[in-house]
């Protein structure tokens, strides 16, 4: 059955992270070609197993989430993220901020863009 895009959320740090607007999770694995010469087709092999998440949301300045994920940013540091749907915890792992804008248009609300890397693999939730 088909879900409500409104009931998946991030939370970061034991906070939800505020007035979300958007969230992409993305799970990639790398291909390593082991292709040779004595055939015309590829042959490949997984390689690299890697996940990203791309959140957007309004811009809340006393938010809790979005200070801790700033701080990780400013500091170099893993926040443990979480994907919660329908208020069950889906999975969730550590990650570091790769990117964090705000963005204050005239005459318009005022957002934050996030993205992160989670290291490893997702932790299937409990």
């Amino acid at each position: 059955m088909a879900m409500n895009g409104a009931d998946v959320l991030i939370w970061a740090e034991g906070n939800c992270v505020g007035s979300q607007r958007d969230v992409t999770i993305d799970e990639t694995t790398e291909e390593i070609d082991v292709s040779s010469k004595d055939s015309r087709a590829m042959r490949v092999l997984p390689g690299r197993y890697g996940s990203t998440i791309s959140l957007d949301a309004l811009y809340v300045p006393d938010d809790a989430a979005y200070n801790s994920l700033k701080d990780a940013m400013r500091n170099g540091t893993f926040v443990e993220v979480v994907v919660m749907e329908e208020g069950v915890v889906e999975e969730s792992g550590d990650a570091i901020v790769t990117s964090l804008s705000r963005n204050a248009p005239d005459q318009g609300e005022s957002t934050v863009s996030i993205s992160l890397r989670v290291d490893g693999f997702w932790v299937a939730g409990s």
